[in-house]
């Protein structure tokens, strides 16, 4: 649930990762992280070993490249991770592992753990499209570079934002494409080797963190109960509209202007602990036009009811405003779910607490429910990807427009 500003929290998760036992690093990020504000000039252990000489000195001196302003680097480091991350979607998106492995410098222990993620994300979205009955079509990225820094010896050091569309179709109905939006805050190494430049280390909020290690929910039985379904004939009334479009503009990923902007209307709460809630209840107000009153409420930070997931879900449910359609696993509800429409909630539930709320937005040509939320930033997303496994409790809402 964060996307933007670095927390003392996350601070003191990072120090950890920088100087764990044996160096090692966790090179991604569950929900629960985020890297908007990551201060690029974070001393890192140096990827050279030894004491360099001064004739060493002397060569480097001599055979240096002229210095280049922060601009032309930043240009020339978009460009080169441009093509990193398009070579890094067409990959993923074949499952073609040794070519995955071929941008990373697997030598280096935080190149090695970055490859074996994207490895594991990889068979993850091809179990997902397995149990969804789907093939992925297509995987491109749009990028903003943030900050470049040359660490000297060939190592650069960079952040940036990105925002990733994939398209799938159903197997039934190849024609019929389904697009969505990930966004993604990244903080990234690359080392020259050679004519190349190789990812030494990458740490980034991912949406699929959740999902990685553990089993999916999948069977002959789901995929053809999804597979066979027909989604609904729905026009939405002008207030759920309204929500809609607010919701597409300001997830952080909208069109335009709007891409990588949140409405700065509203404090950023990720800081805070996620701002999940917060973009709710925003899609509630600004878009569906619900009244605030003195339990859900936004003055400058919000009532707890308006910017925490848990007390948003129980404010929902308490007050009349919506009611539980479903709740349960995966397993439990995925029949039910076909009953959401736009401007309904989808919560999730893990060890006990609520930790997660999404709105719905949109349907698939199966009638499969779409999601948008923030942190991280996501745009007409089928609402259990990144989610699709056993310790999820699903919390489907029916929010009384």
């Amino acid at each position: 649930m964060k996307f933007s500003k670095l927390s003392t929290k996350v601070c003191a998760v990072l120090a950890l990762m920088l100087i764990g036992a044996n160096g090692a690093a966790k090179l991604y990020a569950t929900e629960n992280t985020y890297l908007e504000d990551l201060p690029i000039e974070i001393e890192l252990p140096s990827l050279k070993e030894g004491v360099t000489t001064d004739e060493e000195k002397q060569t480097s001196e001599t055979q240096a490249p002229p210095t280049l302003s922060e601009e032309e680097l930043t240009s020339k480091f978009k460009e080169i991770l441009e093509g990193i991350i398009d070579k890094r979607n067409h990959y993923l998106l074949e499952g073609h592992v040794e070519g995955l492995k071929s941008l990373y410098n697997t030598d280096i222990k935080t190149g090695l753990y970055a490859f074996e993620h994207e490895e594991i994300k990889s068979k993850y979205l091809k179990n997902w499209a397995d149990k969804q009955g789907v093939t992925f079509k297509d995987i491109t990225s749009t990028l903003h570079m943030r900050k470049v820094r040359d660490r000297k010896d060939g190592l650069y050091g960079m952040t940036c934002n990105v925002s990733t569309e994939f398209s799938y179709s159903y197997n039934d109905d190849p024609e019929t494409l389904t697009h969505f939006k990930l966004g993604t805050s990244h903080y990234i190494h690359l080392k020259q080797i050679g004519e190349d430049y190789l990812i030494v280390k990458e740490w980034y909020t991912d949406p699929f963190a959740d999902s990685l290690d553990i089993t999916n929910e999948k069977s002959e039985e789901m995929k053809n109960y999804i597979v066979e379904h027909h989604s609904p004939e729905y026009v939405a009334d002008e207030r759920t509209q309204h929500a809609i479009d607010y919701a597409h503009q300001y997830c952080g990923i909208g069109d335009g202007e709007y891409l990588f902007k949140y409405n700065k209307g509203y404090l950023n709460c990720n800081p805070r602990g996620g701002d999940c809630a917060n973009f709710a209840s925003q899609i509630m107000h600004e878009g569906g036009k619900f009244k605030k009153n003195g339990t859900w409420n936004y003055t400058n930070d919000g009532t707890k009811a308006w910017v925490n997931a848990q007390s948003l879900k129980n404010y929902l449910v308490n007050s009349g405003r919506g009611s539980c359609i479903a709740k349960g696993s995966y397993k439990e509800v995925y029949k039910a779910a076909y009953e959401l429409r736009p401007g309904d909630i989808v919560a999730y539930e893990k060890k006990g607490r609520i930790t997660h709320v999404s709105t719905v937005t949109g349907l698939d040509s199966k009638g499969y429910p779409l999601v948008t939320c923030h942190n991280t930033d996501r745009l007409l997303v089928p609402y259990d990807l990144g989610w699709s496994n056993k310790s999820i409790t699903f919390h489907l809402i029916d929010v009384h427009y």
